[in-house]
């Protein structure tokens, strides 16, 4: 379980640092083309979702991706926007406690996953406005393309 400790504040410390003083409709542009380009990089395929405030900045399914991807973007956000945490977050959060983010009574998994790929879009002193999501690859490593591509966009 202590792996499980120190990957959540590795996550926690994550959302704390990728906030943005602001984030337009550029900047979405920037940040899914670096994941396009990065994944296109790796030979894999994935879907890309940037929302800001219930609107979709940014979407884009590779060749190769899936119809399902969309669906499991559609999930991850709605984790997001009713815990203002990352997917990945919450699903390692209830694995922490011994269960799963499925098993959790209140929460319909047909509208919910806690698989990692979303990440909240944060604004300094607003708080969450959005989302940034990725589906197609392991759940780690559609996290960390996130997190990568925020990362990236934030030291322009």
């Amino acid at each position: 379980m202590d792996h499980y400790a120190d990957l959540l504040q590795t996550l926690a410390q994550q959302e704390e640092s990728l906030q943005f003083e602001r984030f337009d409709n550029d900047a979405a542009l920037a940040v899914g083309l670096w994941i396009v380009e990065e994944v296109r990089k790796r030979g894999k395929a994935v879907t890309v979702n940037i929302t800001r405030n219930g609107q979709i900045l940014f979407h884009h399914a590779m060749t190769g991706a899936t119809a399902d991807q969309a669906d499991w973007i559609r999930r991850k956000n709605n984790t997001v926007q009713r815990f203002c945490r990352s997917s990945y977050y919450m699903g390692i959060s209830y694995k922490s406690r011994g269960s799963t983010f499925e098993d959790v009574k209140y929460l319909d998994d047909i509208e919910y996953a806690g698989h990692g790929g979303a990440f909240p879009l944060l604004i300094r002193g607003v708080g969450l406005v959005g989302t940034v999501t990725v589906s197609g690859l392991a759940q780690a490593d559609d996290h960390a393309l996130v997190v990568a591509a925020l990362q990236a966009q934030l030291e322009r």
